[in-house]
């Protein structure tokens, strides 16, 4: 049995593309793990003009009708039929409608990851396109498939609101942690640090600047620091300028490599009060540092986090309880000493909840089953995970 990711692009993980980065990630570690993977792309470019990377990449040439598909990815999907499981990345999208109807034809079992695109503040979003669309398109896909991978409550919640199985799976992403020392070093100042793109409604940004004004009128050795760009930056430079902000808060741009771990290291703790995601990697790659974290619900990760006494998980979305975030780690670190616990509390859960190795053996059970016909959900026990999802 082999697995074949299908995803709208080329998996580059040099694209700020949130999909590309996850699913070379996890593809890297299947193959570093002994599993039979490869990644087909469906791109109007299809040209290999990407780094080497560990796993079998195919391109294959979008359509400009959105439901097309290219007859060479049929051809593929025919030839491998028997042998394969599809794994498809992306919800709403007109040309895996059409590729779902293909494999239930050739009896091709496929599973699907959504990305985040079903939880309830991406379904308002163009909610009348979006009702129209499920019911005529995206009903008949869920049908079709095996299982749904979902990345936390909020997903399971939303897809709950709109389509009742038994199919969905509740798993997170894995990270591979660097060997590095973990820096004890830090700025006389508190500093937190954002890292993703500058979208304010959807990162909760807003949120963001309004509590950390909070903050920083009580504790005016403060900064915040924002790594990551966007259309909006300069309405929030706008925004930081009104507040009078413009000297504790520091925009970085877009940071990689080296010089976003260095921009992070520097920092007390990681910040992500996201109205909606899926699972943000950039928190996860941020406690692998050593960062703990402040974040909210939609992220997906609050649950780690307080589980873990790895930072603080925001009890409702606001300002207020974003303040009261940054004061609890502010005082536990300043005044009270805690930043070696926090940091080893973090690196904890990073090694446990974010292991690779046991995440990917979950996905290998779904797989499996898929491929044998098998219910999922006596292959991963997902009564329990609905009894855990319902607390």
């Amino acid at each position: 049995m082999e697995v074949i990711h299908v995803i709208l692009g080329k998996a580059n993980p040099e694209r700020m593309n949130g999909v590309n980065r996850v699913v070379h990630e996890m593809a890297s570690n299947q193959v570093r793990l002994g599993y039979k993977v490869e990644v087909w792309g469906i791109t109007a470019n299809p040209v290999h003009d990407y780094p080497p990377r560990p796993f079998t990449t195919r391109l294959f040439k979008a359509s400009r009708n959105p439901f097309g598909l290219d007859p060479s990815l049929k051809r593929a999907l025919d030839k491998r039929k028997n042998h394969i499981v599809v794994h498809l990345h992306g919800a709403f999208l007109p040309v895996f409608y059409s590729l779902s109807a293909f494999l239930q034809k050739k009896q091709i079992p496929f599973i699907l990851t959504p990305h985040s695109t079903y939880n309830r503040v991406m379904m308002q979003k163009n909610p009348l396109r979006k009702k129209i669309y499920f019911h005529l398109f995206e009903r008949k896909l869920l049908d079709r498939m095996a299982a749904v991978h979902l990345l936390g409550k909020t997903e399971w919640e939303g897809l709950g609101d709109i389509y009742n199985n038994s199919k969905s799976v509740l798993i997170p992403y894995g990270f591979t942690p660097s060997q590095r020392t973990l820096s004890a070093v830090k700025p006389a100042v508190f500093t937190a640090a954002y890292c993703g793109r500058i979208a304010i409604y959807p990162k909760g940004l807003d949120i963001m600047l309004e509590g950390f004004r909070q903050f920083h009128q009580r504790f005016p050795q403060s900064q915040l620091i924002i790594i990551g760009d966007g259309k909006e930056r300069k309405l929030l430079e706008q925004q930081v300028n009104e507040y009078g902000l413009s000297n504790a808060i520091v925009f970085t741009g877009s940071l990689f490599g080296e010089e976003k771990v260095a921009a992070l290291e520097r920092s007390h703790v990681f910040v992500h009060p996201s109205r909606t995601d899926g699972l943000p990697a950039t928190i996860v790659e941020a406690a692998s540092l050593g960062l703990p974290c402040i974040v909210s619900a939609a992220t997906n990760t609050d649950e780690y986090i307080a589980r873990y006494n790895a930072g603080y998980a925001m009890p409702e979305l606001s300002a207020a309880a974003f303040a009261e975030g940054l004061e609890d780690q502010y005082k536990r670190m300043m005044e009270y000493h805690q930043l070696p616990l926090l940091q080893t509390n973090a690196l904890h859960m990073i090694n446990e909840v974010f292991n690779w190795e046991q995440i990917l053996q979950q996905f290998n059970n779904i797989y499996t089953s898929a491929f044998y016909h098998k219910p999922i959900a006596a292959s991963i026990g997902i009564s329990q995970l609905q009894t855990r999802m319902a607390v």
